[in-house]
């Protein structure tokens, strides 16, 4: 209580006071570039995957622009120590996405290395998925993949360092007869996301990936 008197939450855009359990007040939040995308059907981000590997669906809240609203929360959320941005966005995921019948098994989130881990003090997509988890009643695992090669954001790579992310991520136990729901945050160049799929996919048997992430590149 005295935290929140002496250091009231406020708008990550325009700075007026909020509620403590939300990020950006109700008028930002019409500056928000959601992406409205259907889980089930053809989409952006689901063409862009498919390129790279067998999806079955895929969902993106946000579009990733440059100097965005979007990329703010998202750096605030990764880079800030604001793990609690991670509720709020899967709250917006939740009140948007329709799964349609096919509804996945297993929620399982991209793992990081142990020392970017300990650098940055959490996963950003734990508290996220938790949430996810909580309110779709669907089951979280965050301990499926294994990162064993410690390298900067895709993002930031040149073209010879993005093809050294291939074999980058290990299956940690045998999967089979389950729909994963894969969760990421930012989907940049497909390479993280296509390189887990096959990974899953060519050490299981019976298995069906679909692909959520909070924001895409555009």
């Amino acid at each position: 209580m005295i935290f929140d008197f002496l250091f009231p939450n406020r708008c990550l855009e325009c700075n007026q006071l909020i509620d403590k359990d939300e990020v950006i007040c109700e008028i930002c939040l019409e500056k928000v570039n959601f992406t409205h995308h259907h889980f089930a059907a053809d989409n952006s981000l689901k063409d862009k995957i498919r390129l790279m590997a067998p999806v079955e669906n895929a969902f993106s809240l946000l579009y990733y622009e440059k100097d965005s609203l979007a990329q703010h929360i998202i750096h605030q959320l990764k880079y800030n120590h604001r793990e609690k941005i991670g509720k709020v966005l899967a709250n917006w995921v939740t009140d948007r996405i329709e799964l349609g019948e096919d509804l996945p098994d297993l929620l399982v989130t991209v793992p990081l290395h142990y020392k970017k881990l300990k650098q940055r003090g959490y996963n950003q997509l734990h508290l996220f998925a938790n949430t996810l988890s909580e309110r779709l009643k669907i089951p979280v695992n965050h301990s499926l993949l294994r990162r064993t090669k410690h390298s900067r954001a895709q993002a930031k790579k040149n073209q010879t360092e993005r093809l050294k992310t291939k074999n980058a991520y290990q299956l940690t136990e045998s999967v089979s007869d389950k729909h994963i729901l894969l969760i990421d945050d930012v989907y940049t160049t497909g390479n993280t996301i296509s390189n887990i799929a096959w990974e899953i996919l060519n050490h299981s048997k019976n298995v069906k990936i679909s692909i959520l992430v909070m924001a895409m590149d555009v």
